[in-house]
């Protein structure tokens, strides 16, 4: 993958490809990969997440051939914004977790495997970033398979915990369930491809202990009933501004998941 590629669709996988938006920002990174399935010599393609409302890069996608099938991995606008127009473009279904981001598609469902392009599409319920979120599984990608991530798992950094929508408990777990998929590669909504999610998956976790340790720091220095700002004051001190809200839902979720525990 070419991080750098703003313009054009450049391979990921044996079965993907993808194009880089135009969105990039503080939390979109260098903007949504919107990624197109399709199996070695098929007519149609898969494309997942097609992105912020931009002409040019809509057209791009509808342009590398039919379209069969438009998913979605999660509610937020940089992944589904342009999910009606894209349809109308193409005539395709879109499909995500939420009904409410469906166009002329049913919901997905935890478990379903889809059949379109030639590709065996597993559906992963993910939630943690997002109550909705969800992953691709492609078990025929590559030597190990691949997984389309959305922000569950991003190609660098960490992701956000949308709190109170994502949790912390949710998120743990649905590292948990990903690591078990062992080392297909990683195909993220923001950043590079990555290799082996099962290591991937468990840096992310020690990451959230380490995370969480400091939480419990800070509040033996600031008291039980410490607030949000407070502790992120402590934990996220040296935090870009421009972040400092993501840095504060992720604070939030690190404090409910441990005072549900201790209650």
């Amino acid at each position: 993958m070419t991080p750098e590629t703003s313009r054009g669709i450049v391979r990921s996988s044996p079965l993907t490809r993808f194009r880089l938006a135009p969105n990039p920002g503080p939390m979109s990174l260098r903007g949504t990969n919107s990624y197109l399935i399709a199996a070695p010599g098929a007519a149609g393609s898969v494309v997942v997440d097609p992105g912020p409302l931009d002409e040019p890069h809509l057209q791009e996608l509808a342009g590398a051939g039919p379209v069969e099938l438009i998913l979605i991995t999660h509610r937020h606008a940089d992944h589904t914004a342009a999910a009606a127009r894209f349809s109308e473009l193409t005539g395709a279904p879109v499909r995500a977790a939420d009904a409410a981001h469906c166009h002329a598609g049913s919901p997905l469902l935890d478990g379903e495997t889809l059949r379109a392009a030639g590709v065996e599409v597993r559906v992963l319920a993910t939630p943690g970033h997002t109550s909705d979120s969800v992953c691709f599984h492609l078990p025929q990608d590559g030597p190990h398979g691949s997984v389309l991530t959305g922000d569950t798992i991003l190609g660098e950094g960490t992701t956000v915990l949308d709190y109170p929508d994502g949790t912390l408990g949710d998120y743990l777990e649905s590292l948990d369930r990903l690591e078990r998929l062992g080392p297909a590669t990683v195909l993220p909504a923001h950043g590079p491809v990555l290799q082996e999610l099962d290591r991937t998956a468990r840096a992310y976790r020690e990451h959230r202990q380490g995370r969480l340790a400091q939480i419990r720091a800070a509040l033996e220095l600031l008291g039980a009933d410490a607030g949000v700002d407070q502790v992120t004051d402590a934990v996220y001190a040296d935090v870009d501004p421009a972040v400092r809200r993501a840095a504060e839902l992720s604070v939030a979720a690190q404090l409910e998941y441990l005072r549900s525990r201790t209650r």
